[in-house]
């Protein structure tokens, strides 16, 4: 039944996810949120490996069947799966470059929703929560980990001494979702550990399939993107971890010098059609010089 599903198409995903994005920038803030000008979150949020981590992270936390049969069973990606999508480009924006205030808010909003996110994962047969710290753990692991292996890969790899300071900031945004600090891993060395202690539990269930080569080979794209999408999809799974890479089955030829810079001047292109969307450049202005000015300082 799951493979004849009809899925909405792709078209406008980066117009919607550069709205999205536009509404999380103040423009006169009254704070520096969570993180502030002068953190590694703001400096990895800017890279240009963006979008390869984003999706990386998807695909990695698609295989933790419980996160999955969560998001398969009570969201409507398949009916707008660029809003759902648009709609985490404006948390994460808000989360890290907005007040304080409102992070809290868009946070509060999520953990509204995780509250009515419960069910039973037809796979495992276990049952699942949404607001279940274990999985809200995972999900963010997920995350941190693929903004570090996608900027290693294709963006400006960070010191060892940023790539610990950027993992130790990002506790704070578990926290706001309702998970202890000291459930979070806080150091690249203990993100290392976490992972490895949940492989066990990782599988790809036909949910995660699905969903995740619809990502990787969204139908409806407008035609400039839809030429990028091919290197920015071989380039994510470059990234992937060997053991995520055989449980989805990708296999993709070895990552030469010379294909590596082709991926960064697709991600340089897309950030480019990114730019000249409605608002995006000036919000960009108001991060650097916002970052330029606590440097300084």
């Amino acid at each position: 039944m799951a493979a004849v599903r009809q899925y909405a198409e792709a078209a406008g995903l980066v117009e919607r996810s550069a709205a999205a994005y536009v509404t999380g920038i103040p423009a006169k803030p009254g704070d520096d949120g969570f993180f502030g000008p002068a953190s590694v979150a703001w400096q990895i949020s800017g890279d240009l490996s963006a979008p390869i981590a984003g999706l990386r992270s998807l695909l990695v936390q698609a295989l933790h069947p419980l996160a999955m049969a969560g998001v398969d069973q009570h969201s409507g990606w398949r009916e707008d799966p660029v809003g759902r999508l648009a709609a985490t480009s404006a948390y994460l924006a808000t989360v890290t470059f907005g007040e304080r205030a409102a992070a809290k808010r868009a946070a509060t909003r999520v953990r509204m929703i995780h509250e009515r996110v419960t069910g039973v994962d037809p796979v495992t047969g276990l049952t699942y929560a949404a607001s279940d710290p274990k999985l809200l753990v995972f999900v963010h692991a997920a995350l941190v980990d693929s903004a570090l292996a996608a900027r290693d890969c294709f963006g400006t790899p960070l010191s060892t001494a940023d790539a610990d300071r950027y993992v130790a900031e990002m506790v704070a945004a578990a926290e706001l979702v309702g998970v202890r600090a000291n459930l979070v891993p806080s150091s690249t060395a203990e993100l290392g550990e976490y992972i490895s202690s949940v492989r066990p539990e990782l599988r790809c269930t036909p949910a995660a399939r699905e969903s995740m080569a619809y990502l990787l080979h969204p139908p409806g794209l407008d035609p400039a993107v839809a030429e990028i999408w091919q290197d920015i999809r071989e380039g994510t799974v470059h990234t992937l971890p060997d053991w995520a890479r055989e449980l989805y089955g990708y296999r993709v030829p070895p990552l030469t010098a010379m294909r590596r810079e082709e991926i960064r001047q697709a991600l340089g292109v897309l950030d480019a059609i990114f730019l000249g969307e409605p608002g995006v450049l000036e919000a960009r202005q108001r991060i650097m010089l916002r970052t330029r000015a606590a440097l300084r300082a």
